[in-house]
């Protein structure tokens, strides 16, 4: 069998092999969702949270659909049995709650704390690749996983020592069914790729989730009284989700999801390193994030634990 293509085996889908191309698209996948939290929380004084998640839909929706149309891939569709169909149903329907519950999370903690959170996300992701894809992990990736959770354990308690006059308990639970939510919607759009393009894939996730979304979204607050700072900052979150998930679904394509999971453990900390880049530049829009000693550990875990389980030499099946 080639590595370097696509092939179906056991109905699983299997990566092209072009693992530095992979690591490439996670970390720059990083780098989006990192800077997010904070556009996310200055847009979230103008526009409340379920316009916002709308917005963001419709523009990833057209610019995808005018990039297909470009491309001459808007007919990739036909043929599609009915099970795919709900395979993609369920996947939007999993994105989208993942938009949402992140988001009223995101309305009781910081951005850092919330990132931090959502890394259960990638960790769910990369037992699912496991489980579903048989994916194998050696034992360096093993012992990199273990430093990953305990460094956000550490993390966590550090952050949460600091959090108390917020409703952290609440918008923790929030967050982590969202967590969940995605890593339902990453591991069916990894299945998808056995027959759809990634591009193609996300713009039936922006579809749906731009339908469901349209009956409780309020888009007369678009033209309301939003300022120059507040205009820049909705159109990075729409510039973010395009950018942010293309990244995401070609990195599945050509890695493992174990693998691209770890590299998005580092996440929280380039969104702790964003946010104490910004706040002093504007300090009326973003709050400092606090960070003690246990926090710096935990840092250092995350990051020592997602370049072991993602660069280790992969497992000869």
């Amino acid at each position: 069998m080639s590595q370097g293509q696509n092939t179906k085996v056991n109905n699983r889908h299997q990566t092209s092999g072009r693992w530095r191309l992979g690591l490439s698209l996670a970390l720059l996948t990083c780098l989006f969702w990192a800077t997010l939290p904070v556009a996310l929380n200055v847009s979230l004084e103008v526009l409340d949270p379920i316009t916002l998640t709308w917005f963001r839909f419709l523009a990833a929706a057209l610019f995808t659909t005018a990039l297909l149309a470009w491309r001459g891939q808007l007919s990739g569709f036909k043929g599609l049995g009915s099970g795919r169909w709900i395979m993609l149903g369920c996947a939007g329907i999993g994105l989208l709650g993942n938009y949402v519950l992140y988001l009223l999370g995101l309305k009781y903690t910081t951005p850092g704390n919330a990132q931090l959170l959502i890394q259960s996300a990638p960790l769910l992701l990369a037992l699912g690749g496991i489980i579903w894809f048989r994916e194998k992990i050696n034992g360096l990736q093993m012992l990199g996983f273990a430093a990953i959770v305990l460094g956000l354990c550490v993390f966590y308690f550090d952050q949460h020592g600091r959090a108390s006059a917020l409703s952290y308990g609440y918008g923790a639970a929030l967050i982590f069914i969202g967590a969940l939510s995605w890593a339902i919607y990453a591991l069916l759009q990894k299945q998808l790729l056995t027959r759809l393009r990634s591009q193609q894939i996300m713009l039936i996730m922006y579809v749906i989730s731009t339908l469901l979304l349209s009956a409780f979204a309020s888009p007369s607050q678009l033209w309301g009284n939003i300022d120059r700072v507040h205009a820049i900052a909705l159109g990075y979150c729409a510039l973010n989700t395009i950018g942010a998930y293309g990244a995401f679904a070609e990195a599945m394509e050509h890695w493992d999801a174990s693998r691209v999971s770890a590299v998005l453990a580092i996440t929280p900390v380039l969104t702790l390193a964003t946010v104490a880049l910004m706040a002093p530049i504007f300090p009326q829009y973003v709050n400092a994030e606090r960070l003690g000693y246990l926090g710096y550990i935990g840092a250092f875990f995350v990051v020592a634990g997602s370049i072991s389980a993602s660069l280790a030499r992969r497992v000869k099946a």
